[in-house]
């Protein structure tokens, strides 16, 4: 049995158990143990560490989590086709980023494709650039995508292509900030604004 949901970046159908794995992690935001100095969802000792082995699309090399080691890092999933919710999420971190200014290159903000068919390197990295040089498009395969979602316990699947081959892509919203030794922190929702990302990466920078 299947239902139809709408997500993020259209409507599609998308199976009973990854329509769960999404209610879970959206329910972070009530489980998650809350900081009165923090803004966001504070998910420390709740979700696993930073871990990887993705290609970057800047160098077409392979990267593991440990490149990023020393910096904060933001995981955010998400397709270049993406019509509304990457697009603006991308942008309200990048404000948020840019907003500490000289400190902002203690900060990579990762954005994984969830659509590896069509988003090439060529195609990542063009996507990527066209919002700051602390943006990092990352790419893998099914299998290994497959593996990072389901550590993150975010969801995507794909809608039923067009006449065209054209088709949408569901996707978890979430965005997962992780300290400079690669420990979850925090967790970014649709609802939070820009001013809370502000907020909170100020505070992580400045931990040292």
């Amino acid at each position: 049995m299947r239902k139809a949901i709408s997500a993020g970046a259209g409507r599609l159908s998308v199976s009973v158990a990854a329509l769960l794995g999404l209610v879970a992690v959206l329910a972070l935001g009530g489980c998650g143990r809350r900081s009165g100095a923090y803004e966001l969802t504070n998910i420390s000792g709740i979700m696993a560490p930073l871990q990887f082995t993705l290609t970057d699309s800047r160098t077409g090399k392979q990267v593991h989590a440990d490149h990023f080691k020393g910096r904060i890092v933001l995981l955010y999933f998400g397709y270049t086709h993406c019509p509304d919710v990457c697009p603006t999420t991308l942008a309200r971190l990048t404000h948020a980023v840019k907003s500490l200014g000289a400190k902002a290159d203690q900060v990579r903000i990762l954005f994984v494709t969830v659509d590896p068919k069509r988003d090439s390197l060529a195609v990542l990295k063009r996507y990527a650039a066209g919002f700051g040089p602390q943006v990092v498009g990352l790419r893998g395969s099914q299998t290994a995508l497959k593996a990072l979602t389901k550590r993150y316990r975010a969801t995507y699947g794909y809608g039923k292509p067009d006449a065209d081959g054209n088709y949408t892509v569901s996707h978890s919203a979430a965005v997962y900030i992780f300290d400079r030794d690669g420990e979850a922190r925090l967790l970014g929702k649709p609802t939070n604004n820009g001013g809370a990302y502000v907020h909170d990466l100020k505070m992580l920078v400045d931990e040292g």
